[in-house]
């Protein structure tokens, strides 16, 4: 390859980069934006900041939401906000126990193995490394208990629809 195809190359290479949001987001320290829309970077972030001048929102607000597949091929659609004034003023040991259900790596292997499709107590079980059945049905009462999972008279779990783009942004942040 010649000098000038390569540099092209690179070029073309460079551009679908910049487009995917591959690169260093602005904005401070800590803030990152993987998903783009063409050039604005901060789309969801700007929109939602709209808003919030609307409300007359001067101590700003929290947003996430969510547009997923599961593995399984079920859609979700899902957006939650609140006013940072809200979050603060809030009893925050009232979510304690709901952390607490999801503080655990088998319960969190259990959430994605029923987001992927396996939703009865004997698929899980079949599982390598999430414990004896009587260990499985413990985790799936504390997870059904905190709103987690919801179970079917036929003895599947669910993840419910409001707790799947929460559950994901939940993983996501503590990814980062």
């Amino acid at each position: 390859m010649d000098l000038e195809a390569r540099v092209a190359d690179l070029e073309r290479r460079l551009a679908a980069l910049e487009r995917s949001g591959d690169r260093p987001a602005a904005g401070g320290a800590g803030a990152t934006a993987p998903v783009t829309a063409g050039d604005d970077t901060y789309w969801a972030l700007n929109t939602w900041r709209e808003r919030l001048a609307d409300l007359e929102a001067e101590a700003g607000g929290v947003l996430y939401t969510g547009a997923v597949r599961t593995p399984a091929g079920k859609r979700y659609e899902w957006q939650y906000g609140r006013l940072t004034d809200d979050v603060l003023a809030g009893d925050w040991s009232d979510a304690a126990e709901s952390f607490a259900a999801l503080g655990q790596p088998v319960r969190l292997r259990l959430m994605r193995e029923i987001l992927a499709g396996r939703c009865t107590a004997a698929e899980l079980t079949e599982l390598d490394g999430v414990g004896t059945s009587g260990q499985i049905y413990h985790h799936l009462r504390q997870l059904t208990g905190t709103g987690w999972l919801r179970s079917s008279a036929r003895g599947r779990y669910e993840v419910p629809a409001e707790r799947v783009v929460p559950l994901l942004v939940m993983v996501t942040a503590a990814e980062g």
